[in-house]
C-alpha cells in the first residue's frame, strides 16, 4: 500500500482493517469502519486521481458492489472517473439519469429498482439498484458524483446514504474542492 499518506496513517489503516472482524459487525458498524478507513488511507495525500481510485477500490472490496467509481462535473457533463466494475458510460449530461440527477438538484438519490426510475440511463444489463452521492467543493457547488450499483434490488438504504455522504465529505475535503 505505498503511497498511502505516512507511514504511521497506513500502519493505523491496517490497524483498522485486521482489528474488528466483519462477522461481529452491523451494517453501521461497518460503514463506520469504512469510514475510518478511508479518512486514513486519504489523510496527507494530494494526488486527485490517486485518492479517487484508491477510494473506489476501497469501497468496492469492502462492500462487494457490481460497480463503484467518481463521476466529475466537466462544464455541462459528467465525465468518468476511477473506478471498479465493468466497464462504463462516458459521459453524462446534467439531469440525465441517476447521476446527472443528483448533480443537478446536489442530493444524494436512492434507487431500488433502476428500471422505475425515469430516464435511467443502462450501462449495463446487470444493474438492478443504485445510490448516487454528489462530492462538493468549497463554494458549494457540485464537483463530483460517487456512483454505486448493484446487481440486486433495493441493496441501498438510508444508512448507505448518511454514510456515503461521509465518506463523499472527507474526499472532497482532501482534494480540497
Amino acid at each position: 500500500m505505498a503511497g498511502a499518506g505516512t507511514a504511521a496513517n497506513r500502519h493505523q489503516f491496517y490497524q483498522i482493517i485486521f482489528l474488528f472482524p466483519i462477522f461481529m459487525q452491523t451494517k453501521q458498524d461497518h460503514y463506520a469502519l469504512l469510514v475510518e478507513q478511508v479518512r486514513s488511507l486519504i489523510s496527507g495525500e494530494s494526488n486527485r486521481i490517486g485518492i479517487l481510485a484508491n477510494v473506489a477500490a476501497l469501497l468496492s472490496a469492502e462492500m462487494k458492489w457490481w460497480w463503484t467509481g467518481f463521476y466529475l462535473v466537466n462544464g455541462e457533463r459528467l465525465e468518468l472517473g476511477p473506478f471498479q466494475g465493468p466497464v462504463a458510460c462516458f459521459t453524462i449530461k446534467k439531469g440525465r439519469g441517476v447521476c446527472g440527477t443528483a448533480w443537478e438538484r446536489g442530493v444524494t438519490i436512492v434507487v431500488p429498482d433502476v428500471e422505475q426510475f425515469p430516464g435511467h440511463i443502462a450501462c449495463s444489463a446487470a444493474s438492478r439498484s443504485e445510490i448516487v452521492v454528489p462530492l462538493f467543493g468549497a463554494d458549494g457547488q457540485v464537483v463530483a458524483v460517487l456512483d454505486v450499483d448493484s446487481e440486486h434490488l433495493s441493496t441501498f438504504d438510508d444508512t448507505d446514504a448518511r454514510y456515503l455522504e461521509q465518506v463523499a465529505a472527507i474526499v472532497s475535503a482532501q482534494i480540497g474542492w
